[in-house]
C-alpha cells in the first residue's frame, strides 16, 4: 500500500497520501466503537506529512491526549491522532478509495472485542496495543 487516496461519503473531505504505511492493524477498544458506531475499526499509520487535504476537517478531542478528525459536512470519521504517537496520524481504512489496498498485520485490544462478532483469521491478536 503505498499512495493512495481516499475521502469521506459526501465528497467534501479527500486524502492522498505518499509512501507506506508504518503499520495496519484492526482496533477492537470500546472508544474506537463508540467513535466509529462498528464493532472494529480498521486503521493504518502515517507520518502527518505523508498525508495531504483537500477540504475541511472537523476535530473533536475525545480523551484527554486523543484527537479524532472527520467531515465537517457529513460526519464521516476520518482519522485519529495521540500524544502517545507524536507525528502520526491513524487513517480508517474504510475510507480508501481502493479498500482492497488494506492490508492489516494484526488485532489490538483483542480482550475488549465485542463478543457476537466472530473473526476467524490467523492475524496476530494483542489483549491491549501492539508490543
Amino acid at each position: 500500500m503505498a499512495g493512495f487516496d481516499g475521502g469521506c461519503a459526501c465528497g467534501a473531505l479527500r486524502y492522498r497520501t505518499v509512501g507506506s504505511p508504518f503499520w495496519s492493524m484492526h482496533c477492537h477498544c470500546a472508544s474506537c466503537r463508540a467513535a466509529t458506531g462498528s464493532p472494529v475499526t480498521s486503521f493504518f499509520g502515517m507520518g502527518r506529512g505523508q498525508v495531504t487535504w483537500e477540504g475541511e476537517r472537523s476535530f473533536h478531542k475525545s480523551t484527554p491526549g486523543v484527537t479524532r478528525g472527520f467531515c465537517g459536512q457529513c460526519g464521516t470519521p476520518m482519522l485519529y491522532m495521540s500524544t502517545r504517537w507524536p507525528g502520526e496520524v491513524h487513517l480508517y481504512a474504510a475510507t480508501l478509495d481502493d479498500p482492497g489496498l488494506y492490508r492489516p498485520t494484526a488485532h489490538v485490544h483483542w480482550a475488549e472485542r465485542v463478543p457476537w462478532l466472530s473473526i476467524e483469521d490467523d492475524l496476530p491478536k494483542h489483549p491491549g496495543t501492539a508490543p
